[in-house]
């Protein structure tokens, strides 16, 4: 296990040295923001990538196919489609936000200033709860593949994390995330290579898991249950913060809608290993938390050396996800909800301000993940809110529409009643997200108050 613990040892010193070599051309809130606003289409896809794979759409994907079977990975693919649908329509019209630090000043653009700073506590909760939620996947990897006191174990990690992610900014999280990517996307296959492999062969896995495991488009009922889920993962997690920010990120629109494309192509293998890594993991032992799944066959069946580096990768899912919305959070915090109640902003020193906000955002996070679970389930929560009020107006900002502060809110208490109706109503019929009607309810709203483009 030592050489392991030197892999994962030698990984955290390596993104400490580039988040600190990335850190000394951050000259400017600006530079914090969004870099220099030069990241080339490679690294938006990289960043991007990054990001996206995290640890609910690795670890928990595995733990979810574990369960219940493919469907769960073929849905995700939803994902995969909202992504490629942002390329084609969103990243293009991104060169006219080149002003942009955040969604809540493109809501500005359209909605005015009162719906910027609505957007920017939204973007605050959401960010936070989401951020939280990768602190406590961090810490069931550790307990699970590494021989050590796992909040001492994520303690240490995200320690590294709120170091580079302070002192660099986007900057230090888009290099950290290009180092990160490559070791995951190495990491991921080679894991359901070997597991797959250990259990016997593909062959072996089909004759082991149930039939609908694999065979899940066989009733109405089983039919309609993926239809809703794939539209649920379409808008689930649609333009969040940390995707926005990249879009406005590169040299160019162009640049931006190749790095956002290759992204979404990128998904569709690794959410599909995913699964099959769940798959491995029931064939391999049927008594387990499917939470547990992934890093199972990590600690269990892949040798020395091998699991160190895959340890890395699963950390690297982990930070990397965790880094992009810990960034967006203090960049919402400080842009859209600071800064327009500063009565000075030529003498503020905003840089600093987003440093040590990213710190107490990333501590906070820690806190309520590793002490208060119920609290944290309440910050997740307020991510079923995020695409039934910003989704639509958003886009049709982007798209043209003309709006204003009146359309913004009631579009948006449109969204947040049909969210509550849905879920607390209705009981969430088939067990699914509340996203799907909180959105037609805000669509219906602010359609229905005259839509007029630029």
């Amino acid at each position: 296990m030592y050489i392991d613990l030197s892999i994962i040892t030698l990984f955290l010193i390596a993104n400490l040295i580039i988040g600190y070599l990335s850190s000394k051309k951050i000259l400017s809130f600006e530079h914090f923001s969004v870099g220099h606003r030069s990241f080339s289409s490679f690294l938006i896809f990289c960043t991007l990538s990054a990001t996206f794979i995290g640890g609910g759409y690795t670890i928990g994907n595995a733990g979810k196919v574990y369960s219940g079977g493919l469907i769960y990975s073929f849905a995700l693919l939803g994902f995969s489609l909202k992504e490629i649908l942002v390329a084609s329509f969103i990243a293009p019209r991104m060169d006219k936000y080149r002003d942009c630090n955040s969604v809540g000043d493109i809501i500005e653009k359209t909605y005015g200033l009162n719906a910027k700073i609505f957007t920017g506590i939204l973007s605050l909760i959401v960010c936070g709860g989401i951020m939280g939620a990768q602190v406590g996947a961090l810490s069931a990897v550790i307990n699970t593949t590494i021989p050590i006191n796992p909040t001492i174990g994520t303690l240490i990690a995200f320690t590294v994390l709120l170091v580079y992610a302070s002192l660099g900014g986007m900057r230090a999280v888009v290099f950290t995330d290009a180092f990160q990517f490559f070791v995951l996307i190495i990491g991921i296959p080679l894991t359901f290579y070997i597991g797959l492999r250990h259990v016997g062969g593909w062959e072996h896995v089909v004759a082991t898991v149930p039939h609908n495991y694999l065979y899940f488009l066989t009733t109405p009922q089983s039919t309609a249950f993926f239809v809703l889920m794939f539209i649920t993962f379409i808008f689930g997690e649609a333009l969040v913060p940390p995707y926005v920010q990249r879009l406005f990120m590169a040299e160019s629109a162009h640049q931006t809608f190749k790095g956002t494309l290759a992204s979404a192509l990128v998904s569709i293998p690794v959410f599909l290993i995913c699964g099959g890594i769940g798959l491995v993991a029931y064939t391999y032992n049927q008594q387990i938390d499917p939470n547990n799944a992934f890093p199972l066959i990590v600690r269990d069946l892949l040798p020395i050396g091998v699991r160190g580096f895959v340890i890395a990768a699963l950390l690297s899912i982990i930070l990397s996800s965790a880094a992009g919305f810990l960034n967006a959070a203090s960049i919402a915090f400080v842009n859209d909800i600071v800064k327009p109640f500063s009565k000075n902003p030529e003498k503020t020193n905003f840089l600093k301000m987003a440093r040590i906000s990213t710190l107490l955002v990333g501590i906070i996070s820690i806190g309520f993940a590793l002490t208060i679970e119920n609290v944290l389930d309440i910050l997740l929560a307020a991510y079923n809110f995020w695409s039934p009020i910003i989704i639509v107006p958003l886009v049709a900002g982007i798209l043209g529409a003309k709006g204003d502060s009146k359309r913004f809110f009631v579009a948006a208490a449109s969204g947040v009643i049909g969210t509550l109706i849905w879920e607390k109503v209705l009981n969430s019929p088939l067990d699914l997200s509340p996203i799907i009607f909180g959105l037609a309810c805000n669509l219906l709203a602010f359609w229905s108050q005259t839509t007029r483009f630029k």
